[in-house]
C-alpha cells in the first residue's frame, strides 16, 4: 500500500481496495505491506546515498520548476538557493546513459542529465516514490516489474538508484496505457467510470477485449476466477510489443 503521502490517505480506502481485488478474483501472497511501516528502511537507504555524495538539498518550489521544458536544471546542486525547508534530490551522473531491454518496449535508453535529478525525499519529510519503490522491490525480492509505459522515464532513475544502492535490478515490461482519443490517459479522465465489484465479471471481459483478447462465448457469463484462469492460460506479451498506448473511443471502467 503506497500510503506515504498521509495528506491523501482516506480512512478505510485501503481495506476497500483489498475487498475490490478479492471481488475480481485477485489475491496476494503473504502479508500486505504498507509503505508507512517501512520508513526506517527508506531512511537507511537515504543515508547510504548521502554518505556516498549521491544527494543534495533543494529549496526550489514546484512553481519555480514548471517553466522548465526538460528535467531539473540543477539550480541547487551546489547548495540551496535560499533558507527554509528543503527536498532531497538524487544526484544523477551527468554523463550517464541508462539502457535496458524492455520485454514490451524493446531497447530503451535515457540520458540522465536530460531527465534531471529526481526528488527522493520531499520538503515535508515524506519519502518519494522513486526511492521507496526501489527499496520495496529489493526487500520483497521482486524479479519482474510489469507496469504502464508512462513510467518508462521513472525506470531510468530507478535503475540508477539500484546501481547506487547495490541492489538487484529486476526485468521490466512496460505495457501500453489505455487512452481516450485526444483526451489523455483514461485513468486520469473525468469520463472514466469507477469499477464496480458487483459487476466484476463483465468488467474483466471488457478489459480483456480492450487488451485484444477474445473471450470465448461459453465464458461470457463466467465468474472472475474462470475468466482469469482462461486469460492466464492464453496470456502473451506479443499483442503489446512496441505499443505504448491503447486508444478507446467511449467511457469505460479503468480496470
Amino acid at each position: 500500500m503506497e500510503d506515504l503521502d498521509t495528506s491523501r490517505v482516506i480512512p478505510g480506502c485501503a481495506a476497500e481496495m483489498l475487498r475490490t481485488l478479492e471481488a475480481f478474483g485477485l489475491h496476494w501472497d503473504g502479508e500486505v505491506e504498507y509503505q508507512s511501516r517501512r520508513i526506517p528502511r527508506y531512511a537507511e537507504s537515504l543515508e547510504s546515498l548521502r554518505a556516498a555524495g549521491g544527494t543534495f538539498e533543494c529549496s526550489c518550489s514546484r512553481r519555480e520548476l514548471t517553466s522548465t521544458e526538460t528535467g531539473y536544471p540543477g539550480t541547487c546542486r551546489n547548495a540551496p538557493t535560499r533558507s527554509g525547508p528543503t527536498a532531497t534530490r538524487f544526484r544523477v551522473d551527468d554523463s550517464a546513459t541508462v539502457s535496458w531491454l524492455d520485454r514490451v518496449q524493446g531497447p530503451c535508453q535515457f540520458e540522465l542529465r536530460a531527465l534531471g535529478d529526481p526528488v527522493i525525499r520531499r520538503r515535508d519529510g515524506a519519502f518519494a516514490y522513486q526511492l521507496a519503490v526501489v527499496v520495496d522491490d529489493a526487500a520483497q525480492g521482486v524479479s519482474d516489474v510489469v507496469r504502464g509505459a508512462d513510467l518508462l522515464q521513472s525506470t531510468a532513475w530507478q535503475i540508477q538508484l539500484q546501481h547506487a544502492l547495490g541492489l538487484f535490478i529486476p526485468r521490466y515490461a512496460h505495457l501500453p496505457v489505455v487512452m481516450e482519443a485526444e483526451l489523455g490517459k483514461l485513468s486520469k479522465s473525468r469520463r472514466s467510470v469507477a469499477i464496480d465489484p458487483a459487476n466484476s465479471g463483465s468488467q474483466l471481459r471488457e478489459a480483456l477485449t480492450v487488451l485484444q483478447y477474445n473471450v470465448p462465448a461459453e465464458l461470457q457469463q463466467a465468474p472472475p476466477s474462470e475468466l482469469l484462469a482462461w486469460a492466464t492460460a492464453h496470456w502473451s506479451l506479443d499483442p503489446f510489443q512496441g505499443k505504448d498506448k491503447f486508444v478507446v473511443s467511449r467511457p469505460m471502467s479503468h480496470v
